[in-house]
């Protein structure tokens, strides 16, 4: 049982911890951008595994506002994208795929956050379905940025071919990983929400 007062030390503490950990991530991303595979129009990099792991982990808000810290501090001029960074990088075709990131990580942590059970596959399913939004925004993205504004056309095949076929098996293979990560370091890192009652001035933890 906590007093009004503990309440109140107790969600100053969680939001000094969201914040380190939501700063933490944003580190880790950068990073992911230079661990890369060389691969044809769309280089395959860490940058997901960390994206989505701040969904899980952080939840839907923090895990997508530390991804968005990223990209306003690539855009600032930070060379932390893969390929650089400056306000520029707007105009690169798989800049798409970094707005998709931060809209994978909110899909994947809200379903993450509303699982009954949190299991692999559970987490695996809310991996899966970030991903489809990672690849919608980057793929739609980098059609139109390629053939509407910096004249270099690409049709749809090669477009599917480049960056999704050959893409994609690497990223549910992180996404298993991202699954199996969650399930054994999320408990550890102490940001699960309490469910509590309130009654009078006091408060019941469940």
């Amino acid at each position: 049982m906590l007093t009004i007062r503990e309440r109140e030390v107790y969600n100053r503490i969680t939001k000094t911890k969201s914040l380190i950990y939501c700063g933490l991530f944003t580190a880790l991303i950068a990073v992911g951008a230079f661990i890369k595979i060389p691969v044809p129009v769309v280089p395959f990099t860490l940058q997901y595994l960390f994206t989505m792991m701040a969904g899980l982990l952080l939840g839907p808000k923090l895990g997508a506002l530390s991804v968005t810290f990223y990209m306003l501090l690539g855009l600032a001029g930070l060379p932390i994208f893969s390929e650089g960074g400056g306000i520029w990088y707007i105009f690169k075709p798989s800049f798409g795929y970094i707005i998709g990131f931060i809209v994978g990580a909110a899909v994947t942590g809200y379903i993450a956050k509303h699982m009954k059970k949190k299991t692999i596959p559970g987490y695996l399913a809310a991996n899966l379905a970030g991903l489809f939004f990672v690849y919608a925004f980057g793929m739609i993205y980098y059609y139109i940025v390629c053939n509407y504004v910096i004249n270099t056309p690409i049709a749809v095949w090669p477009l599917f071919l480049y960056c999704f076929i050959l893409a994609v098996p690497g990223d549910i293979a992180l996404s298993i990983l991202g699954a199996v990560l969650a399930k054994r370091v999320k408990p550890l890192i102490g940001l699960e929400e309490l469910t509590i009652k309130a009654k009078g001035d006091k408060v019941w933890m469940q």
